[in-house]
């Protein structure tokens, strides 16, 4: 059973792993095997209408954060178990249901919270250690999506090293190279140049962006807009601020969230694709960016270095003169940016879903033979 109540627009990342992962586990069953969905209504009937009949569901009124699944949700789980129908829980989020009344199978993502105190509060950081200490207690095997990921949570919770396997996302289809026309019409559609720096992401404190205005500031007033989009939190208005104080904030657009039919062609038309984040998971927008044959400029933090591989130039997320120095590398010159496209290309492709869910079915099969 793969838990997707946290495939919604609050979660847009875990949403975004949840229904990938479900699509292709359905596609990779056996004759003997299905995939049972744990969802709201809405959820179940729009992945089932496009999946296979191998796929059955539940439905489930319950969010993932309520006192009222500690209980209903194992009630539900051993009720499945008694009948054969269930043999494992997959929960996608570290809010899991206390005796489960099954072998579990958790998905960890980034220690965010901790690795960043000062942006949560004292309360946020004790519910989250407590919270994620009790599911990985609980939990049979740990999906870590990176191995930088695994190595942070393996320094930081009491976890045996074999219970932890990484499994590497990937990119949607969707992301790959789009033709011109396509790329001209979202151009248009957000009153964009020819030429511009792309970065995608959040504004939060880790994803670094003050200091990529502050590189950029740095740049000849003639060098290309730098678009920031993503969605836009408040509380940090920082970059927004060092835009104005510096006098970029006509060439430095913030766009907002941008509708996700459109990042591909965003992604294929940019001169290159900036990410100065201090800490990823994983590091999902680098990917992506590389599938639409942008070239790529990442910092050497985290886990990125083994989602880019060779096929990027990496910075000390630290350095904003090194920052400054890699776009100016980037812009000027066009055979650097070709070989980085083509790269990227290459180093995009050894990632597929496909991968993901048959190393994922793995485990549960691991599981349910051990259990047998």
């Amino acid at each position: 059973m793969l838990d997707i109540r946290t495939a919604t627009s609050h979660f847009p990342g875990i949403g975004r792993y949840v229904t990938n992962l479900a699509s292709a586990l359905a596609e990779q069953l056996r004759p003997d095997e299905r995939l049972t969905l744990l969802g709201h209504p809405a959820q179940i009937e729009r992945f089932v209408a496009e999946q296979r009949a191998s796929v059955i569901s539940l439905l489930c009124d319950d969010s993932p954060f309520t006192l009222q699944q500690q209980w209903r949700i194992p009630q539900l789980l051993r009720a499945q178990r008694n009948t054969a129908a269930v043999s494992l829980y997959h929960s996608p989020y570290y809010l899991m249901p206390y005796r489960p009344g099954l072998p579990t199978v958790l998905t960890f993502y980034d220690l965010i919270p901790l690795r960043f105190p000062a942006y949560v509060s004292r309360r946020a950081r004790m519910l989250f250690r407590f919270t994620a200490q009790m599911a990985l207690c609980t939990a049979r095997h740990v999906i870590a999506i990176s191995e930088a990921s695994r190595r942070d949570l393996l320094a930081t919770f009491s976890v045996s090293p074999e219970r932890v396997t990484a499994i590497p996302l990937a990119a949607e289809a969707r992301f790959r190279p789009q033709p011109r026309a396509a790329v001209e019409h979202v151009l248009a559609r957000y009153s964009l140049p020819a030429e511009f720096l792309l970065y995608v992401g959040s504004n939060k404190p880790h994803k670094n962006l003050v200091n990529l205005v502050h590189a950029y500031a740095a740049l000849p007033p003639t060098a290309p807009l730098l678009l920031i989009a993503g969605p836009w939190d408040a509380r940090h208005p920082d970059a927004r601020q060092a835009a104005q104080q510096l006098g970029v904030s006509e060439r430095v657009r913030f766009l907002g969230i941008v509708d996700d039919k459109d990042l591909p062609a965003l992604y294929s038309g940019a001169l290159a694709f900036v990410f100065p984040s201090r800490y990823e998971g994983f590091g999902l927008p680098v990917l992506e960016a590389m599938a639409c044959g942008a070239p790529v400029a990442c910092s050497n933090a985290s886990s990125l270095p083994e989602v880019v591989g060779d096929a990027a130039l990496l910075f000390d997320p630290n350095d904003v003169q090194a920052l400054t120095e890699v776009m100016q590398r980037l812009i000027e010159d066009a055979a650097l940016r070709q070989r980085l496209r083509e790269s990227g290309l290459r180093r995009a492709g050894t990632f597929s879903w496909r991968r993901n869910a048959s190393a994922t079915l793995d485990i549960y099969r691991c599981m349910a033979d051990i259990d047998a």
